[in-house]
C-alpha cells in the first residue's frame, strides 16, 4: 500500500510506527529513598572514620612530647645539682683561701714584731726552705693566729722559717706558709709570703701554693 502524504493510510502508520519506539525505550525508574534508619547509621560511620584515625596519630605524639619533657626535666635537674655542688665549692674554696689569708698576714705581723710565732727550729739556710712540705715539721711547729675560723674544719696554721740571703747579708728574709680549711679536710688552701727586711724597707712577695705538699 502506498503511503501519500496527507492520505490517512499514511496517518495510521506514522501512529504505529511511534507506538513501537515508546515499547522499544525502557521506563525510567525513580531511586528508592533508603529508610531512615540506614541513613543514620551511614552518616554515624562517616563521622566516626576521621575521629578513630585522629585518635590513633594522637597517642604516639604525645607519647613523644612526654618523653621530650622528661628528657629535659632530667637535664635541667642534672644542670642545677651541678650548679649547687660548683657553688659549695666555690664557697669552701673561699672560705679556706681567707683563713689562710688571714693567718699569713697575722705571722707576718708577729715577724715584724719579733715575737717570732710558728717559728721551726732550724737555722737559717742560703737555698729557698723546704721544711713546710713535710707534714711532721708542719704539724710540730705551726702556729694557730686564730682560735678558730667560722664554719672552717681546722684553725688557719702558719709555719716560719729563716732563709739567709748571701747578696744581702745584713737583711732578714722569712719564708712564711700559710694553711687553711673549708668545711672539710679536702678543701685545704696553701699560702706563701717571703719575706725580706733591710733596716727600714720592708719587702713581701706573696703567692699561692698549686699542689698540696701532703
Amino acid at each position: 500500500m502506498t503511503c501519500t502524504p496527507g492520505s490517512k493510510a499514511c496517518h495510521c502508520v506514522g501512529q504505529a510506527l511511534r507506538g513501537c519506539g515508546q515499547q522499544l525505550v525502557a521506563p525510567r525508574v525513580a531511586p528508592r529513598a533508603a529508610p531512615s534508619g540506614q541513613r543514620r547509621r551511614a552518616s554515624r560511620l562517616r563521622r566516626r572514620t576521621p575521629r578513630t584515625r585522629c585518635r590513633g596519630a594522637v597517642l604516639p605524639i604525645v607519647l613523644l612530647i612526654s618523653a621530650m619533657l622528661l628528657a629535659t626535666s632530667a637535664a635541667w635537674f642534672e644542670a642545677s645539682v651541678a650548679a649547687a655542688r660548683s657553688a659549695v665549692n666555690v664557697r669552701d674554696y673561699s672560705q679556706a683561701f681567707h683563713a689562710a689569708d688571714s693567718a699569713l698576714n697575722l705571722c707576718a705581723r708577729s715577724v715584724v714584731a719579733g715575737t717570732g710565732i710558728g717559728a721551726l727550729a732550724s737555722p737559717p739556710v742560703a737555698r729557698e726552705p723546704t721544711q713546710w712540705k713535710v707534714e711532721a715539721a708542719f704539724e710540730a711547729a705551726a702556729a694557730t693566729p686564730v682560735a678558730q675560723w667560722p664554719g672552717s674544719l681546722r684553725a688557719p696554721q702558719c709555719v716560719v722559717e729563716g732563709w739567709s740571703l748571701p747578696a744581702r747579708p745584713n737583711a732578714r728574709a722569712y719564708l712564711l706558709t700559710s694553711r687553711g680549711f673549708g668545711k672539710n679536710k679536702d678543701s685545704q688552701v696553701w699560702l706563701q709570703m717571703e719575706l725580706v727586711i733591710d733596716g727600714d724597707s720592708m719587702e713581701r712577695h706573696w703567692r699561692r701554693v698549686a699542689a698540696r705538699p701532703f
